[in-house]
């Protein structure tokens, strides 16, 4: 079976350190896939808050009509374990951008016995929502041009 295998762009928009927490954890003593999911859409927010947007709202505060993000792809690839209290690092990266979205790429990294462990990398494709009208929207001139900064 092929493996589909996520190339990182170099790129660094924002980096989340958050702890591994028990309700993280599976029935295999580790990270679950679910709580990793979770993880990322935290990366994500925290990311979109720290330059003054939310997945609800990425148009200027004049805009007429606010539009927002919606996940459309995820992929994940597994590397490590991870386990109750490690902390996790998590860098974004940006990727293509579209007419409707973009890439979002993710490293999730811990430091065990010094020496840094990538625990999983991943990418999602986020496309621009208008939640009023239930359709694909463009994506907002002003946050391209953050996005085109980072790359």
């Amino acid at each position: 079976m092929a493996r589909i295998k996520l190339e990182i762009p170099n790129n660094i928009l924002h980096q989340l350190n958050i702890h591994v927490r028990i309700t993280d954890i599976n029935y295999g003593n580790h990270l679950g896939n679910d709580a990793l999911v979770s993880i990322l859409h935290e990366a994500r927010v925290d990311w979109l808050t720290q330059i003054g947007y939310s997945e609800l709202n990425i148009t200027e505060a004049d805009a007429q009509e606010k539009i927002g993000l919606i996940m459309n792809e995820l992929i994940v690839n597994y590397s490590n374990e991870s386990f109750y209290g490690d902390q996790l690092v998590i860098k974004l990266s940006v990727g293509e951008t579209t007419k409707a979205g973009f890439e979002l790429y993710y490293t999730i990294e811990t430091d065990r016995k010094n020496e840094k462990i990538i625990v999983a990398k991943a990418k999602t494709v986020m496309v621009c929502y208008d939640y009023n009208n239930r359709k694909i929207a463009e994506l907002p001139i002003e946050f391209k041009n953050i996005l085109l900064l980072q790359s």
